[in-house]
């Protein structure tokens, strides 16, 4: 197996300062940036980026450890991928939903086969938002129920029912939207909600509580249970033992669709194709964006039951978007998927997350004692840094901000200014570079990491 390939990666541009103050001007002048106070903010102008690694107009490069939002799972400036989506532009730039195309349907078939079970009809969207939100709808006509339960620590996305499902705090400003949503607790055995003393007990607990939260919600009333299957941004939780399995047994008792979030966690993020795949578990319902194409052009979409595709076969499904799987989206997916074959780059994930990944940041925990735990599957993984290991007191409060937030700013300024960007959240620092990094890389990032970790530790108070 050839594995990914590497590449060249110095910067190509000249030192420019006049363009990078150019963009900055235009960007503070006119661009209103999400999830941001507009006067708070300074965004840094990039002029490039391949394969690991992105660099400014003064040609000072870091190695993306963020994937950018956690979806350049294919790297930077991949030539297939460039080649693939100029070869489209020169055939057919795009074609409405309505008709059929060849790279969409190729994308769709492609999606399909590798989907777990009887998963085969795809609806595209332009983003995970979307996906989720789609797929909530989906369950809500095919079962006549209205009520989706969805956990805290989680994310699916800022549309109106996606934004309500989220049970982070990006929902508290957004609220009210939607009806129909009821949060309960999932699994986190770092941090127990159920004080449970085992990943085994911790799984257990966990279902008992969602059986429970059914019981007093009204099976009859409830739609959907919706699941990063691997939570993301809000801490990487892997699910323990069993936890995804009861969770699929639960569904089928009551009815319930399963719909799994795969926007973070799909597509070689986990190494996996998709992540419910380490435990065998067959959802109803997937969603999915991110990693399908790397971001190189808007796409996501809903990978769909047979059972659920059969509720719309003479019955509308009342929803649809412009840009549905445009063309140029979809020969960047069957591209991107055809790379991840060609190059092994799940097995490549798989064999980072087991070999390099897990037993250097283990190293990390052992010499620093502001590490309380690190966890997560192939390039996707959590540092969480603590005061005490004792009493697992965050380093930084739940949702700090300003002076609250300080350590963590230190620790995120000491990996950029050696060169590290990362990927921080809360109190943690999520390492999640690319799926193609090479074993050097990673150890390069990870030796940065090393050094920026002393900033932590001297927060630390146990």
């Amino acid at each position: 197996m050839a594995g990914p390939r590497h590449v060249d990666r110095r910067p190509r541009l000249p030192p420019d300062p006049m363009s990078a103050e150019s963009v900055r001007a235009d960007d503070r002048a006119h661009v209103f940036h999400s999830w941001s106070a507009q006067g708070l903010i300074n965004p840094l102008p990039i002029a490039g980026a391949e394969g690991s690694y992105f660099w400014d107009y003064e040609n000072r490069k870091y190695l993306d450890f963020s994937s950018q939002l956690v979806n350049i799972n294919i790297g930077h400036q991949h030539p297939r991928m460039i080649q693939a989506i100029q070869e489209q532009a020169a055939k057919l730039c795009t074609v409405q939903p309505a008709f059929a195309n060849d790279k969409r349907g190729e994308a769709a078939r492609m999606i399909a086969e590798i989907a777990p079970g009887p998963l085969n009809r795809v609806f595209f969207t332009n983003g995970g938002a979307e996906a989720n939100e789609n797929a909530i709808r989906m369950a809500r006509l095919h079962t006549g129920r209205h009520k989706v339960l969805s956990t805290y620590r989680s994310y699916h996305g800022s549309t109106a029912t996606a934004i309500t499902a989220t049970g982070d705090p990006r929902r508290w400003p957004n609220e009210p939207v939607a009806i129909g949503v009821v949060h309960f607790w999932g699994p986190y055995p770092y941090r127990s909600p159920f004080h449970s003393e085992s990943p085994e007990q911790e799984s257990e607990r966990a279902l008992r509580h969602l059986r429970d939260t059914i019981v007093f919600e009204g099976p009859a009333t409830i739609a959907a249970i919706l699941l990063e299957t691997v939570v993301g941004t809000n801490g990487i939780l892997v699910p323990p033992p069993g936890y995804l399995a009861g969770v699929r047994e639960i569904c089928d008792e009551f009815g319930i669709v399963f719909i799994a979030d795969e926007v973070m966690a799909g597509f070689g993020r986990c190494g996996e194709w998709f992540a419910v795949d380490r435990w065998g578990v067959t959802p109803d319902l997937i969603t999915f964006a991110k990693g399908v194409n790397s971001g190189y052009l808007p796409l996501g979409g809903v990978i769909i039951s047979d059972e659920i595709a059969e509720t719309f076969r003479e019955r509308p499904f009342p929803g649809g978007l412009t840009y549905s799987g445009h063309p140029l989206a979809c020969a960047s997916a069957v591209a991107s998927m055809q790379i991840f074959k060609e190059e092994g780059i799940v097995e490549h994930a798989r064999m980072l997350g087991e070999d390099v990944i897990e037993p250097a940041l283990a190293g990390l925990q052992e010499r620093h004692p502001s590490v309380g735990e690190v966890r997560g599957l192939g390039v996707f993984w959590a540092v969480e840094l603590v005061t005490d290991r004792a009493t697992k007191a965050p380093l930084v409060p739940f949702n700090a901000s300003g002076a609250a937030a300080g350590p963590m700013n230190e620790v995120a300024a000491a990996c950029k200014e050696r060169g590290l960007w990362p990927f921080t959240h809360f109190n943690r620092i999520h390492v999640v570079p690319p799926c193609t990094i090479s074993v050097d890389e990673v150890r390069e990032g990870l030796a940065i990491l090393d050094e920026a970790l002393t900033v932590a530790d001297r927060h630390y108070e146990g």
